[in-house]
């Protein structure tokens, strides 16, 4: 059985859709939830779920090895959900292809420094945009440039709000994410 490190910034909901996931599967399992952000309700989510759980600092991240030795020991695959911080060159190349990200936008659009969540969603709608989406991508040193594994699309009405545009993309993001680590993990093993 594979084993997945998730990180996380925020409210964690894709982290515990991921969690739910695999808890009914022998592919993969979740050893632990990592997050730069000791208030995130994503811990929260962790103790509900017993999943073990690590709060980091940048120093952490990405001066010493701290993480990156952590990982070696606990991970062989890494999902990005809700993570706002870049990964370090090291991280990267120490897990070539197995660090992948979901993005709240058909990229290459809407991405980039500063492009997550409402940000994505507020810009999708300024533009006029008839459809928006998700992508779900390898991780590279830069933000949102890594190999398109998978696109999911939805439509836009005139009348859809940015919250309401939210609504339709984490819709998608719940039913396609869980199933395409799967599908990647699955994928490496052959």
């Amino acid at each position: 059985m594979k084993r997945i490190v998730i990180f996380a910034s925020g409210s964690g909901s894709n982290a515990e859709n991921i969690i739910g996931f695999f808890q009914t599967k022998t592919t993969a399992e979740i050893t632990h939830v990592l997050t730069n952000n000791e208030h995130a309700k994503v811990l929260d989510r962790c103790k509900k779920l017993d999943v073990n759980s690590l709060v980091f600092d940048r120093n952490d991240f990405s001066k010493s090895d701290m993480v990156l030795n952590f990982l070696k020991k606990e991970a062989d695959f890494i999902i990005l959900a809700g993570f706002l911080w870049r990964i370090p060159e090291k991280i990267v190349k120490a897990f070539p292809n197995k660090i992948l990200n979901i993005h709240p936008a058909l990229l290459p659009k809407y991405g980039g420094k500063g492009m997550y969540g409402m940000h994505v969603h507020k810009a999708v709608k300024e533009n006029k945009e008839s459809e928006t989406g998700i992508t779900i991508h390898y991780v590279n040193e830069n933000y949102d440039e890594g190999a398109i594994i998978f696109q999911a699309k939805t439509s836009i009405d005139e009348v859809d709000t940015p919250e309401m545009i939210a609504k339709k993309v984490h819709e998608l993001e719940y039913k396609h994410f869980p199933e395409v680590i799967e599908q990647v993990i699955l994928a490496k093993n052959e």
